[in-house]
């Protein structure tokens, strides 16, 4: 696609998505990072039905650990994975308090460090907490950029790399966000909604649906 397509194409996103944010509730980048650890393999919506009770018993590093494996299994128990993630969560608890004075770290590796914590994941606090031009590639990113031609590529690495090169500047912060709810409400995995898609006139995607 080039660079002028890419232009438009984000464009058109901004103009269609004008609140480009993540559908996570959290207050803190602690919260963030709770509710994007349990979202793997899990829709936004299970999530945050989980992390309403969650959060209102604990709220912060200390209190998750005060809380306990047993209490956070019985609160998210209805998430795929629940039992690791638990575990996961409890071990990234410890790991705030002892080694990061309780504060979710803005860096990517302090991030990487943390139990359930994949670049992915890394990516998604980097970006939404703190603001920077990071790109996290989930299944939905995956696929737009497939589609549409924006950044072709056979794998996650590949596509995250591709988006990072191709997408203009004033657009890397919101990008992630675009892509993702263009992804979820409009791309749509089965059946793309091709008629009111913003961008179907920069797409490349040869199986457009009519209606």
């Amino acid at each position: 696609m080039s660079p002028y397509k890419i232009n438009r194409l984000y464009q058109a996103l901004s103009a269609s998505i004008t609140a480009p944010v993540t559908e996570l509730i959290y207050d803190s980048p602690f919260e963030l990072l709770i509710a994007v650890i349990l979202s793997a393999q899990a829709t936004d919506t299970s999530v945050n039905q989980a992390t309403r009770g969650l959060f209102a018993k604990a709220n912060t590093p200390e209190a998750m650990l005060a809380l306990g494996l047993v209490a956070v299994r019985v609160h998210i128990k209805r998430i795929g994975l629940f039992n690791t993630k638990a575990k996961n969560i409890m071990k990234t608890c410890r790991q705030l308090v002892e080694e990061h004075g309780s504060q979710v770290p803005s860096t990517r590796t302090a991030l990487e460090s943390l139990p359930g914590v994949g670049r992915k994941t890394a990516n998604v606090i980097l970006n939404t907490a703190f603001g920077q031009p990071t790109i996290a590639v989930d299944t939905h990113v995956f696929r737009v950029s497939n589609r549409t031609g924006l950044a072709p590529g056979k794998t996650v690495e590949a596509v995250e790399a591709g988006l990072m090169k191709v997408t203009p500047k004033r657009y890397l912060v919101n990008a992630h966000h675009l892509l993702i709810l263009h992804g979820r409400y409009t791309c749509t995995a089965r059946r793309p909604n091709c008629p009111a898609c913003s961008v179907k006139r920069y797409c490349q995607f040869a199986d457009k649906t009519d209606g």
